[in-house]
């Protein structure tokens, strides 16, 4: 008969396999490991307290708290683990891939502080720059190549992080001698591969430093009207009037003729053209002109033209050249000139708006008045197709045959007949 095993022999054997794995001195080195990411977490919490209340003085030390906290207090945790297991004694197998996850994650943490730092400094950049004056040229164009750059400086410091993530492995560093060899045609199968989108790129950086638009610039494209909203490296994006995004590529801005209308300076000419009789006093349209503008907000008091620019048919064709600071400014100021002087044409000089005259002929009689007598239907007697010479009788004979006339003389004509 076989004894029974003790219920305690399963435990015994799992706490001797812990053991194994875990050595007697694991036990403090781990509890040095959470001591130092709490000591170091602490002091990431020190640091933000500091930070903010110089913050109350700095808007960019405000600016770098609120972005870099978590990334710093990261950053300090790893390292404060890092240093505790690089120091301790040999606890297995398991310390080396956490040293070497570690490392990767150290390196993450490290482009992610960069790239808040790209971030902040860009912030500072553009706060020295007010798009909200009245010219504001230069301040929009320099926020748009602080906007790419700051896009474009991202991507470099995430390629660059990746890079050195690849790098702390030997194989990648083995093989990094052969991928630069190749590099040629690496770079040639990918620009093939990709030549509409490093057109976009290229087309995009060309666009933020040649200054042909920039953010919050009014253009027409497409035969829509809008502003910039957005320049990326490969794509524009207009916000039209109606608050629908129009999208287009970088390079439809560099191959496709468009309308900058705030190119040079945000101030631009309008016009109204309105088609009024005759008989309008053009002089007192103009003192009705002066007088809608005179008081007006939205006319930056620049041009205020009348001018008759046609006169042919039954009407006369009026344009109003009026101007304002911006695009919208001027499309409202139109609309208000426009709406004023037909206003005026209603109350003041009613008979001055278009019509459409008709002459009657003398001489007939109607329903409603005399009326014009209806032509005859076909040629008269001795009608003929060209007259007034001999050789005119001579052309109407060959198109038309003898006039009735030569035939009753022909036939009354003695001699012999067929």
């Amino acid at each position: 008969m076989i004894p029974e095993a003790p219920a305690s022999a399963p435990l015994a054997t799992a706490v001797e396999e812990v053991e194994e794995l875990v050595p007697d001195d694991a036990w403090q080195v781990l509890a040095l490991v959470a001591a130092a990411a709490l000591a170091a977490w602490l002091v990431g919490v020190l640091i933000g307290v500091l930070v903010r209340r110089l913050a109350r003085r700095s808007v960019v030390a405000g600016d770098l708290s609120r972005r870099g906290r978590t990334p710093l207090r990261t950053l300090l945790v790893l390292i404060a683990v890092t240093i505790v297991l690089d120091a301790g004694p040999q606890l297995g197998g398991w310390r080396d891939p956490v040293v070497r996850g570690l490392g990767l994650a150290l390196v993450a943490t490290v482009g992610w502080l960069v790239a808040v730092a790209v971030q902040v400094t860009a912030d500072l950049a553009l706060a020295r720059y007010d798009v909200d004056v009245v010219d504001n040229r230069h301040a929009r164009r320099v926020r748009t190549q602080i906007g790419l750059l700051r896009r474009l400086a991202i991507v470099l410091v995430a390629v660059v992080t990746v890079a050195a993530m690849l790098l702390t492995f030997p194989t990648a560093r083995t093989a990094g001698a052969s991928i630069l060899a190749s590099a040629g045609v690496i770079s040639i199968v990918a620009g093939l591969a990709a030549q509409t989108s490093l057109a976009n790129v290229f087309a995009g950086l060309q666009l933020a430093f040649t200054d042909a638009i920039r953010v919050d610039d009014v253009v027409v494209v497409e035969e829509e009207w809008g502003r910039i909203e957005e320049i990326t490296l490969t794509y524009v994006v207009v916000h039209v009037w109606d608050d629908r995004r129009l999208v287009l590529p970088s390079t439809y801005f560099t191959t496709t003729p468009f309308e900058n209308w705030t190119r040079k300076e945000s101030a631009v000419l309008g016009s109204v053209e309105l088609d009024v009789d005759w008989t309008v006093p053009f002089d007192d349209m103009r003192a009705e002109l002066h007088r809608l503008l005179e008081g007006e907000e939205l006319w930056d008091r620049r041009v205020s033209v009348l001018q008759v620019t046609d006169a042919v048919g039954s009407v006369v064709r009026v344009r109003v050249l009026v101007s304002g600071k911006d695009g919208p400014t001027l499309f409202d100021l139109r609309c208000h000139v426009r709406e004023g002087l037909v206003g005026w044409l209603q109350r003041e000089h009613g008979r001055g708006l278009p019509r459409v005259r008709v002459e009657e002929l003398p001489g007939a009689t109607g329903r409603h008045g005399p009326v014009a007598a209806p032509l005859p239907a076909g040629p008269t007697e001795g009608a003929s197709l060209f007259t007034g010479s001999s050789e005119a009788l001579e052309r109407s004979r060959a198109f038309t045959g003898p006039s009735g006339a030569e035939t009753a003389d022909r036939d009354t004509a003695p001699g012999p007949r067929s």
